[in-house]
């Protein structure tokens, strides 16, 4: 059977790894045109040749999501070499961990510059384009935007606010045209366990995550992109990601009871 064809133009930023990667892969089988961003140029151009594998056409941009004027410079480059902008997934992020008296100003600030404020900056830039086409934006948070454990404070505090930028747009962007999806992951595949509190990739670091409980990236990248061409404005998944999300939203006594005390 013949591949649907997609002419879409997706860009994808943390794609060179991860969630970020599976969807690059996922979109280029559908015979889409996907642009991956993110640090690493090696990285990034083995996606590439993957999207290319399964049937799409891929380009790379590498990209450090903290600079306002590159971020906005890779859009100009995807409209100058494609003339268009169908898809804006900001996924770049990383997480910062430790107890919050531990953190230095600068731990918290390269939190909230790469996970909140690269992800508005993405999404600005990338909005003029997305009317055009009646685009879509998927934001990538984390079910931690709704439930919080020891040690990862300020990494939960992104992701909060992740969640509140996500509302906020979905309202704003009313008449527009253009939609807005926040997703929610339980544990997935990525490196996020191996990079440390200054953003560097260390493959010899252990993952802390549960193995058990762990979604591949693969499975994680079809329902978000599923969610996305719903349209849906949030989407929580895995199974102990909506168990741990309810508990959070509902019970936080409960959440609280069950993580005090606890050290990471």
């Amino acid at each position: 059977m013949a591949k649907q064809m997609d002419e879409r133009v997706v860009w994808i930023t943390g794609g060179g790894s991860g969630i970020g990667r599976a969807m690059a892969i996922h979109y280029g089988s559908r015979v889409a045109t996907v642009v991956v961003s993110g640090r690493r140029r090696e990285k990034l151009d083995e996606v590439v040749e993957r999207i290319s594998e399964a049937g799409g056409t891929g380009s790379a941009h590498p990209l450090d999501v903290t600079d306002e004027k590159a971020v906005h410079d890779v859009v100009d480059a995807i409209i100058a070499e494609y003339g268009r902008l169908d898809v804006a997934v900001a996924n770049a992020g990383f997480g910062v961990a430790g107890p919050i008296v531990g953190l230095s100003a600068a731990d918290v600030r390269r939190q909230f510059d790469v996970n909140v404020v690269g992800l508005t900056t993405t999404v600005a830039a990338a909005y003029p384009h997305l009317r055009e086409t009646k685009g879509r934006i998927v934001l990538v948070a984390s079910v931690m935007s709704q439930l919080v454990v020891p040690g990862s404070g300020a990494y939960a505090a992104s992701k909060y606010a992740v969640r509140a930028i996500g509302q906020t747009l979905s309202m704003e962007l009313t008449g527009s045209g253009v939609s807005c999806t926040t997703v929610h992951p339980g544990f997935v595949e990525s490196e996020i366990g191996q990079v440390d509190n200054a953003g560097r990739f260390d493959d010899s670091r252990k993952d802390p995550r549960p193995e058990k409980l762990m979604w591949s990236a693969e499975r994680a990248a079809a329902v978000i992109v599923r969610a996305a061409e719903r349209r849906k404005r949030e989407y929580v998944f895995t199974a102990h990601g909506k168990f741990g999300a309810f508990i959070g939203r509902h019970l936080p006594a409960v959440n609280h009871l069950l993580m005090k005390g606890q050290r990471r």
